[in-house]
């Protein structure tokens, strides 16, 4: 398949899925080789032939679906958003959680990918925080709609490549090496609830401290789609709660009830006792 007929095609096909090219554009010939092997198990010869497929077997819209989701994680990714959770922002939220009784700070992970951010996140935690903070427990949520990538998560074994940017004190804390394999203790694995979500159609029903929505929706999905995320999050956070996005991310500007919690990393804080522009999700336990 020719790169400009992949790119045509893609141009045709990512909006009526709620996608839009710009995200796709560095990874597309990561999902042209999976058309191209969706091509050659239908028996087609070429993306004018899919397209006429799509038209006429409509299921087909979620297979292809399927086919585009990239995941590109490692451990501690981005360190500067993971130094300033360290610094300030995790100890604020644990405080504040604290002076509302509660015995757990909530986190969710969205996209988790293999694990690696939530694990990062338990690992921070565990190892950095938790003993400023006698009686707090860390929960983190890892969402991701790859069946795939969540198995290998419960596995939480890594090649090495994936722990480069992890400091190295944290790295001998919280793996065991296994032939050419890291694998992670189990006291960080606790606390992580890996789950199957597709967010486009549902949230979760809890409220979380802090979300990471990093390398998905605002990359990927369409304005409109990012807008009707955006609130959810909104909706996903209490007063004072953070979204962490990522680098060259942002939120719609047409979405209301949110601040940049930092003058250069995409931090945002939900606004106290402000509204949100539109409704509230759909949720499911």
């Amino acid at each position: 398949m020719k790169d400009q007929d992949c790119i045509d095609f893609l141009q045709w096909a990512l909006p009526r899925l709620d996608r839009r090219w710009r995200g796709f554009r560095k990874v597309r010939r990561q999902v042209c080789r999976r058309v191209q092997r969706r091509l050659d198990t239908l028996g087609l010869e070429d993306v004018g032939q899919y397209r006429q497929y799509l038209n006429t077997h409509p299921e087909e819209w979620q297979v292809l679906d399927g086919l585009l989701p990239i995941t590109i994680s490692r451990f501690w990714r981005d360190k500067r958003v993971f130094e300033l959770l360290e610094r300030r922002f995790l100890p604020e939220l644990a405080r504040r959680a604290r002076e509302e009784d509660a015995e757990t700070l909530r986190l969710w992970s969205l996209g988790c990918g293999a694990g690696e951010e939530p694990y990062s996140l338990s690992i921070l935690w565990r190892e950095r925080l938790q003993s400023r903070f006698p009686g707090l427990d860390l929960t983190v949520l890892a969402s991701d709609i790859e069946v795939y990538q969540l198995a290998r998560a419960e596995r939480a074994c890594y090649p090495e490549s994936v722990l480069k940017d992890l400091p190295e004190p944290l790295k001998r804390a919280a793996f065991e090496r296994d032939d050419d394999r890291y694998c992670l203790k189990r006291e960080y694995v606790r606390g992580v609830e890996l789950e199957c979500r597709d967010i486009r159609e549902t949230f979760p029903a809890r409220r979380f401290h802090l979300i990471a929505c990093r390398y998905l929706a605002f990359t990927y999905f369409d304005r409109e789609l990012q807008c009707d995320i955006a609130r959810r999050l909104y909706h996903a956070l209490p007063p004072g709660g953070l979204v962490v996005l990522g680098n060259k991310e942002a939120l719609p500007e047409a979405v209301t009830g949110f601040e940049p919690a930092h003058e250069r990393i995409r931090i945002y804080r939900r606004r106290e006792g402000e509204g949100c522009v539109g409704p509230a999700p759909t949720t499911s336990t």
